[in-house]
């Protein structure tokens, strides 16, 4: 809980103070949440300046300008190429191939067979180092229905039946009163988590209907609306007795 609610803020840093009283919205109380905090930080996941603010750190902060990205959903034009990364190395342990394809997949790239990956080059395509030497890249294009073949790749209609669904619960669920808080931070992270899965095709490969940008608007403008309940609430006289 407190690793999500430092991935909403932006830039991702908040005073113990602040953490330990939305903690509070989940029944957890000061201690727990202290230690909780310590350690996240005994695991790099977040650092403290010692007067009381907390940051994330290394993967949970990759997270983060992952989630920023995926939420912006801000993409390039599109012409027409796709970007394909073949994997070239044998023989690799478990654990380097399941890095390899977290790796890939947070590239947004989808495996079309067992060590090919592609996707429309409408995003630049930046992997680790440390799996460059794994894989060869090469750019080319589709010569058959290249719409065909993003909905071969992607669970296109069980992700846009997710975001309307999501959708309807935005919109149930304005950010009004302090008791909207729990079940609103909980919806908060579920939007923030969809946003990570879209693809960010370019609109030729998707329906007339894809809900992505009705999605990150209405997000948007209920996001600024929670934002300000939870600051009131926070720091509200009853709160911080």
């Amino acid at each position: 809980m407190l690793a999500s609610t430092l991935l909403g803020t932006d830039p991702p840093e908040l005073s113990v103070a602040n953490l330990v009283r939305i903690a509070g919205l989940f029944g957890i109380n000061e201690n727990r949440a202290r230690v909780a905090l310590s350690r996240m930080v005994s695991s790099g996941e977040a650092t403290t300046d010692g007067a009381g603010q907390y940051r994330l750190l290394g993967h949970l902060l990759q997270r983060q300008h992952r989630q920023a990205a995926s939420r912006s959903g801000q993409t390039r034009n599109w012409s027409e190429g796709w970007h394909l990364v073949v994997v070239t190395a044998t023989a690799s342990a478990a654990e380097v191939r399941g890095r390899r394809r977290q790796a890939l997949s947070f590239a947004r790239l989808a495996e079309l067979r067992d060590g090919f990956w592609l996707r429309p080059d409408n995003l630049g395509l930046i992997l680790p180092d440390e799996i460059g030497a794994d894989v060869t890249m090469f750019s080319g294009a589709s010569l058959k229905d290249p719409k065909h073949l993003a909905a071969t790749l992607w669970d296109l209609s069980q992700w846009a039946a997710r975001a309307n669904d999501l959708f309807t619960q935005l919109r149930a669920l304005p950010p009004k009163v302090p008791s909207d808080l729990a079940p609103g931070f909980v919806l908060s992270a579920a939007v923030l988590r969809h946003f990570q899965n879209d693809p960010l095709l370019p609109s030729d490969l998707l329906a007339r209907s894809w809900p992505g940008d009705k999605l990150r608007r209405t997000y948007d403008g209920w996001d600024r609306s929670y934002r300000r309940l939870l600051s009131q609430w926070v720091n509200s006289p009853a709160v911080r007795a």
